[in-house]
């Protein structure tokens, strides 16, 4: 199973959604998951923001969740030295039990041409970084992925899904 993962903040608390997946081309998911964290701190000014960790472990935890791969919403490395960002946090605090592909709409200046994903041909791309999986591989997955867009079905599908639920509370 593979995981597409976001997490939404509402003040001081946040919703956690992941959507599960068999097939790089699904079009829908084969599973959804939530969770509801009630306190979040904020985050520190000048610091790196792991605020999304503790809330994707504990949507881990609460589901029971053993993924291959976890798709997130944010970089695993912030630039070409591997500079440690949320992914490989996740990695670490996982015990590497599973790959992690980061996706950013964004790019940190310098960000070199390699990270870069092109799903269709006159958009900015997206940015891949990852760990525990090739960088070519996990670009190929990604632009496999379902959707004629610039970013996948699924990976919209779970930040809805994470802003959605967490409006419903």
């Amino acid at each position: 199973m593979k995981l597409a993962i976001d997490v939404h903040f509402d003040s001081s608390t946040a919703m956690a959604a992941a959507v599960a997946f068999d097939d790089w081309d699904a079009a829908e998911p084969t599973r959804t998951f939530t969770s509801r964290i009630q306190h979040v701190e904020k985050a520190e000014r000048g610091a790196l923001d792991l605020r999304e960790l503790p809330c994707i472990l504990q949507l881990l935890r609460e589901h029971r969740l053993e993924p291959e791969l976890i798709i997130i919403n944010g970089p695993v490395h912030l630039d070409a030295q591997e500079t440690p960002g949320l992914g490989r946090h996740l990695y670490h605090a996982l015990g590497g039990s599973c790959a992690i592909i980061g996706v950013s709409k964004t790019a940190p200046a310098g960000t070199p041409e390699q990270f870069e994903v092109h799903r269709e041909e006159e958009t900015r791309p997206l940015i891949v970084t990852c760990v525990d999986i090739d960088l070519g591989a996990a670009k190929a997955r990604l632009r496999a992925m379902h959707g004629r867009k610039r970013v996948p079905t699924l990976l919209k599908l779970v930040t809805r899904l994470a802003k959605n639920s967490a409006q419903e509370l």
